[in-house]
């Protein structure tokens, strides 16, 4: 068995601790990518979504995830989406809740057939609504809805 000439290179070698190094302390990649997540925390948890992500999120559910939407994320093209498909969909909601056999169909029984055909296009149209203003919020665009625009982009500015 040799002994190597120099013990100076079998001696651990002691690290240096970060609180040792005191205020020559430069940021490493890993403390830069724990700061962010300390700012995150203290965001809705809608704000921590790519606002194209939450755009498409407003319409999922129709009016009710719009409604969530419009009350907690303050980012204007967040709030202009989530205004829009409150509504639409809303509006949507409420004249097929008419047209259903509960209201109009039980007042007016002869009726009945042509309320269902008009309840039916209605659910068409809020399907192709559905998938129009989802595709356009998922390319960041802000699709504009002819009456109910004009609300959301009130709405939108109201956030700030």
């Amino acid at each position: 068995m040799s002994e190597s000439p120099n013990k100076q290179d079998e001696a651990p070698r002691a690290e240096a601790s970060p609180a040792a190094a005191g205020a020559d302390k430069v940021a490493t990649p890993r403390d830069m990518s724990e700061a962010p997540h300390e700012h995150a925390t203290s965001l809705p948890p809608t704000e921590r979504l790519p606002e194209n992500v939450a755009g498409v999120l407003c319409y999922l559910f129709g009016w009710v995830s719009g409604l969530v939407f419009l009350l907690i994320d303050r980012r204007p093209f967040v709030r202009f989406h989530a205004a829009q498909s409150v509504a639409v969909f809303a509006t949507l909601s409420i004249m097929m809740l008419a047209l259903s056999g509960f209201f109009l169909g039980s007042l007016i029984p002869g009726l009945a057939g042509a309320l269902l055909l008009l309840r039916r296009v209605l659910e068409l149209v809020w399907l192709i609504a559905a998938v129009i203003l989802v595709l356009k919020a998922a390319g960041g665009e802000r699709y504009h809805v002819a009456i109910a625009s004009h609300y959301a982009e009130r709405a939108s500015h109201a956030g700030r």
